[in-house]
């Protein structure tokens, strides 16, 4: 199934024969260092930038509803963002994955995703439609 959404997501985990934890790194789009002054043009018409780590957050697939809970929770923090990056983390049979384990793998996506790497995630917009980065 291509998953297109966060509904799509939703599904596709519930599914799983394994319990899943999601992991969330939402992330806000910024001007680069010393940016050219065709970077500070186009990235005021809202194009380009660069993506950088500002909150992240594991969760069980039960504990989500839909894209304007999440959101909704996320405005609790304070935290402005723009797209959040979702990768998952399978347990054993019932088992969820343990929380340290959650923790190193959200580490591991926020440093991958500050190099720039951003193929091994789903990318979604405030309104949980899947976006293409890059």
């Amino acid at each position: 199934m291509a998953i297109t959404n966060f509904s799509d997501l939703l599904s596709e985990a519930r599914l799983q024969p394994d319990a899943q934890r999601l992991l969330f790194v939402f992330t806000r789009a910024e001007l680069p260092d010393n940016p050219s002054a065709e970077q500070r043009a186009r990235f005021e018409q809202g194009e380009g930038g660069v993506l950088t780590p500002v909150l992240c957050v594991d969760k069980a697939p039960e504990e989500l509803s839909d894209m304007a809970a999440l959101v909704a929770e996320s405005h609790n923090t304070g935290v402005e963002w723009d797209i959040v990056f979702v990768g998952a983390l399978s347990g054993r049979g019932g088992e969820a994955p343990a929380a340290d384990q959650a923790e190193a793998q959200l580490e591991r996506m926020v440093e991958s995703l500050k190099m720039g790497n951003v193929e091994p995630f789903l990318a979604l917009d405030r309104q949980g439609e899947a976006v293409r980065i890059g």
